[in-house]
């Protein structure tokens, strides 16, 4: 199970441990990682997503999952992130 954000692609990032005597050795920076049930209003049904902490305030303030979808980058969405926006825009488009 890697640690990636699905909706935003956040990753682990690295730095360094600095101690009292400016020794440094190097360090990771895990993202804050939670296993979350998404609601898509147009689907009606829920998703299970590993996501930030960061992300899901970002899609308590755009309104929801279904809007979060319509404004993400392809690029940064993970392959189930994907799919569900393709089903949310081919379910929006239907009705």
């Amino acid at each position: 199970m890697s640690r990636r954000c699905e909706l935003t692609g956040k990753g682990p990032m690295t730095g360094n441990n600095v101690s009292h005597a400016n020794n440094k050795t190097r360090r990771r920076f895990l993202p804050n990682l939670n296993d979350v049930t998404l609601q898509s209003e147009t689907l009606d049904r829920g998703f299970r997503l590993r996501i930030s902490a960061a992300a899901l305030r970002t899609v308590d303030h755009r309104g929801g999952l279904d809007a979060f979808m319509a404004k993400a980058k392809d690029a940064e969405l993970s392959s189930t992130a994907l799919k569900i926006k393709k089903d949310i825009a081919k379910a929006q488009a239907a009705v």
